[in-house]
């Protein structure tokens, strides 16, 4: 059976105890941290257009949110989550393609970013573009970063006074520097 990628609307609201509990269950399984998320703010997600989910019929395969900071001057694509029986078939990439494009849509200016502990995600952040930064060049919210207190790894970002922990930063180029980019190698291939 085929699996759809799609925005997710109010009518997914039923998946978000099964979201949650994923990421609670690959916290655990990965022994690396992730910050816990509660079934309301899935949903509040969900209803605000801000997410994609994966589904094969009725069973759920995958999730991912938008989460935005500073005015929408950034935002992250976070929480991505593949239900175990859906994993190494490159469906977390294609549901992080999905939340890109959304997030573009939403919010054409702002600087796209994400932190996470996971290769794979860092490897699908590459693919799309993205480069790992500092800490610094993130935003600065502090609700961005109060985020993080539900993490097991929130003492070391606070020992280090949120410069340094043990995600990785990525961020991925912005509008204008796609588009310089692009224009760029317009230039040189025409050899002006």
């Amino acid at each position: 059976m085929e699996i759809s990628i799609i925005e997710a609307k109010t009518v997914h609201e039923r998946y978000a105890e099964e979201i949650c509990r994923n990421y609670s269950e690959s916290g655990k399984a990965r022994g690396t941290g992730i910050a816990e998320r509660k079934p309301e703010y899935v949903k509040d997600k969900m209803r605000t257009g801000k997410a994609i989910i994966a589904l094969q019929g009725e069973q759920l395969a995958g999730f991912c949110y938008i989460e935005s900071w500073s005015h929408g001057k950034y935002v992250a694509n976070s929480g991505l989550i593949v239900v175990p029986t859906f994993r190494k078939r490159g469906l977390a990439r294609k549901i992080k393609q999905e939340i890109f494009q959304l997030s573009r849509k939403k919010y054409p200016k702002a600087r796209i970013f994400g932190i996470t502990t996971s290769l794979a995600v860092m490897k699908i952040n590459s693919a799309l573009g993205y480069q790992p930064v500092t800490f610094s060049e993130l935003t600065q919210d502090d609700a961005f970063w109060d985020g993080c207190k539900s993490c097991p790894n929130y003492d070391i970002l606070e020992r280090n006074d949120r410069k340094l922990c043990l995600c990785t930063a990525m961020m991925a180029p912005s509008h204008e520097e796609v588009m310089k980019h692009d224009l760029t190698n317009l230039i040189i291939q025409h050899g002006s």
